[in-house]
């Protein structure tokens, strides 16, 4: 079983996910998006224990609140990515494009590679490598519970920008079909933003990417 707390943070509103075994109250945070002290503090509510961050890629809205989460617990929690976003996470992933100046968390320890599982107390989620939207973004797939963390790759009747560096549509279209259609269809997709929808919705009614 995994309990789920979503925040929807920072300027350009994105989803973060406090998520955790309640048996062991083991838990990770999946893009720590912005504001960690109030992360930290749902998960201090629930007595639970966050040891991991992981990331679906390093742009700097999604990895914004890494470092005062990091910097309240001892010891750190373990960081893990895609080793082809390293690079834009230690420019403090593009944020100063946009006129923000983060601290990016504790370096990345753990390298995320296609179809490795990764544990949380008895759940395990599969790691999806789907580049596109940046060149080292990966998806989350908890098989058990039917969901999918599914960051910038694809949202509710929309896809992720590709025009940004590293970004390219041919390549995130690819990663949709291969990655996301491929799921069962009652599969619940968590974004990075927007609200949550389903892998079958997307096949039916996103207009960027259709089933075939």
């Amino acid at each position: 079983m995994l309990e789920i707390v979503q925040f929807t943070l920072g300027p350009v509103e994105t989803n973060a996910y406090l998520v955790a075994d309640p048996e062991t109250q083991e838990a990770v945070v999946i893009d720590p998006a912005w504001d960690g002290h109030i992360i930290l503090n749902a998960a201090q509510d629930r007595n639970w224990r966050i040891g991991h961050l992981w990331y679906t890629h390093a742009h700097f809205d999604h990895i914004g609140g890494a470092g005062a989460i990091a910097d309240a617990l001892n010891p750190l929690p373990h960081a893990a990515l895609h080793p082809a976003d390293h690079v834009l996470w230690r420019e403090g992933g593009g944020g100063a494009k946009f006129g923000f100046d983060i601290d990016p968390g504790p370096e990345p320890t753990i390298d995320f590679v296609h179809g490795m599982t990764m544990k949380l107390g008895s759940n395990e989620f599969e790691v999806r490598y789907a580049p596109g939207h940046s060149r080292g973004h990966c998806v989350f797939y908890v098989a058990k519970e039917k969901v999918c963390f599914c960051g910038d790759l694809i949202f509710y009747e929309s896809v992720g920008r590709s025009d940004l560096p590293g970004g390219d549509f041919a390549t995130l279209e690819r990663s949709i079909r291969t990655q996301i259609y491929t799921l069962p269809d009652e599969t619940r997709l968590l974004p990075g933003h927007g609200a949550q929808t389903t892998v079958g919705h997307e096949k039916v009614y996103n207009p960027f990417v259709s089933e075939n």
